[in-house]
């Protein structure tokens, strides 16, 4: 098995050792390496919040940045074999966020260690996108998203305990060993937003937001996996939208839908599939809903639903607000060029200069960016971001003439968290850098491991 994967690999392999640093045999050990690190990213990714909370609680401090030595040795690792290789968008972030060190320092709130905290965000993880799009292929791609769907499972039946139990139950224990308890008070009728395995229920919405476009994806192909898993999996997802009190993963199921019906529409032999997928999970939605807890979880999903969207003016209300409310705050005339210096956008940043938690800046992503490096500076990283998906969301519409579909779906997750999403937050960020880079990994074949024409 090894003798031929490496045949499969060789012409790939023999550019990457080129160079002179490996031979073959070493660089495709070093790239057996470079996956083994990306899939502990994964999964410290989903379990990071479950180490703070029951496992270490009294090491969830420094387990906050559990992910970035693994980060940091990618990226070391993968520019000294030469996968990782200078591209526009990797440059100019570098080049932006290295000033903004500086900015932050002379014209800011002048502290390095939270300087360093927020430019963490952009030299250390973000190049994962170019790291995973060279090293992961299609075929990795598909896998991830598999264990993934499995992990679903019995995420789900934490998250049910979590939402029927009490926030001082071991299931809802806090950060920390927090006593109080891990669910947030933004639900309805006396119930909490669930968390999951991670830290805060953010986490637990990405992860469910995650999986969405991998299950359509496979209901179109249901040959690459075990139906029973498939259709478990797509019950789960029904089940977490409501356990969830949360209108963005709703909203997040309605996109990758709608993406879904857009692929299909350029590949009509999809279709019938489709049909049969939709007839399945109204079926699924049908049995569900005639359960007794099952009536409880809408019945509370629907009260959040409707009071949340009469709160900020209905959908367009929910939109504008969040993503452009946040951004005109922002952008006043007293506003300093370079903003008030990197990393007070984030909670630590926030907390070590202020003393108290939560945001400093802003809780959306571009007024936090134009906050913290000025509106040149952060609209440059806004512009790179926006153009990276753009680039990206072309290649995966032109694959599907060719009938591959999953690059167009997962651009469906991506959509709000490679351009918009909130990369101050640690799970945020981690799945808003997993997505773009699983997207461009899914765009290529076993043939073009350590290559990256697309973004050349």
């Amino acid at each position: 098995m090894e003798s031929a994967s490496l045949n499969r690999h060789q012409f790939a392999l023999q550019g990457l050792s080129s160079n002179g640093k490996y031979s073959l045999d070493k660089t495709a050990s070093a790239l057996h390496q470079l996956k083994v690190g990306i899939w502990m990213y994964f999964i410290l990714l989903i379990f990071e919040g479950g180490l703070r909370k029951w496992v270490l609680p009294g090491l969830s401090t420094p387990l906050l940045l559990v992910r970035d030595p693994i980060a940091l040795w990618l990226v070391i690792k993968a520019w000294t074999m030469g996968v990782l290789k200078p591209n526009s968008y990797l440059t100019i972030t570098v080049v932006v966020i290295v000033a903004g060190i500086f900015t932050a320092m002379i014209f800011g709130h002048g502290n390095l260690l939270v300087a360093l905290y927020g430019a963490r965000i952009f030299l250390i993880h973000f190049p994962l996108v170019f790291i995973v799009g060279r090293v992961f292929t299609h075929e990795d791609v598909v896998k991830m998203g598999k264990a993934a769907i499995w992990i679903s499972i019995p995420m789900t039946v934490l998250v049910a305990l979590q939402f029927y139990s009490p926030q001082s139950a071991w299931v809802n224990r806090g950060v920390g060993g927090d006593m109080e308890g891990a669910g947030f008070n933004g639900g309805a009728l006396g119930y909490y937003r669930p968390p999951g395995t991670f830290s805060f229920t953010n986490g637990n919405v990405l992860f469910y937001s995650f999986i969405t476009p991998f299950l359509f994806y496979f209901w179109v192909t249901p040959k690459s996996i075990n139906r029973i898993l498939l259709l478990t999996a797509t019950v789960c997802l029904f089940a977490a939208i409501p356990l969830s009190i949360s209108r963005s993963l709703f909203f997040q199921a309605v996109i990758s839908l709608f993406f879904l019906a857009v692929g299909t529409a350029r590949k009509p032999k999809f279709m019938g599939k489709l049909i049969g997928a939709v007839i399945v999970g109204v079926i699924a939605f049908i049995i569900l809903s005639q359960a007794t807890f099952f009536k409880t979880i809408l019945e509370v999903f629907s009260v959040r639903y409707e009071g949340a969207n009469e709160s900020e003016g209905g959908l367009q209300g929910v939109f504008l607000g969040r993503y452009l409310g946040s951004v005109i705050d922002v952008i006043k005339p007293t506003l300093p060029f370079f903003g008030y210096g990197l990393g007070l956008g984030t909670s630590v940043g926030a907390t070590i200069l202020n003393g108290k938690s939560g945001l400093g800046i802003s809780e959306d992503e571009w007024g936090r960016l134009f906050g913290e490096l000025g509106l040149f500076m952060g609209g440059t990283i806004i512009f790179v971001r926006l153009k990276l998906y753009v680039k990206l969301l072309s290649a995966a519409y032109k694959r599907l003439a060719g009938g591959d579909l999953l690059a167009w779906m997962l651009a469906s997750f991506a959509m709000p968290n490679t351009p918009l999403g909130q990369w101050a937050q640690p799970a945020g960020l981690g799945f808003g850098v997993l997505i773009t880079a699983l997207m461009l990994a899914s765009l290529r074949n076993a043939k073009q491991v350590g290559q990256n024409k697309l973004l050349a």
